[in-house]
């Protein structure tokens, strides 16, 4: 007798558990997302080497999709370095100057 007595209890637990999450999830559903619109904007990009970029996309920028059109920037740190190479930035001297 006990033991059924449990299992209903326990099947009410639960269920009452699932309908409290199910309501928070359903109410999250129905809040509506923020929507901005974007400007269309138009700007003509040149690559590293100064040359027209091969690879353009229909607005007339490069398309970064392709290598040369990707831009690197070499940074060198004056202060100490970590084992693979990179700037400690524990120090000063590593750090960026705002």
């Amino acid at each position: 007798m006990f033991q059924n007595q449990k299992i209903i209890n326990m099947k009410k637990i639960i269920l009452a558990i699932l309908f409290f999450v199910a309501s928070f999830s359903f109410a999250n559903a129905q809040t509506k997302a923020k929507t901005t619109k974007k400007k269309a904007t138009t700007t003509t990009s040149t690559s590293v080497t100064g040359t027209t970029p091969k690879h353009v996309k229909a607005d007339g920028t490069a398309d970064k999709r392709y290598k040369e059109n990707k831009t690197t920037t070499t940074t060198t740190t004056t202060g100490p370095k970590k084992k693979d190479g990179t700037a400690d930035m524990r120090y000063k001297a590593n750090k960026k100057k705002k």
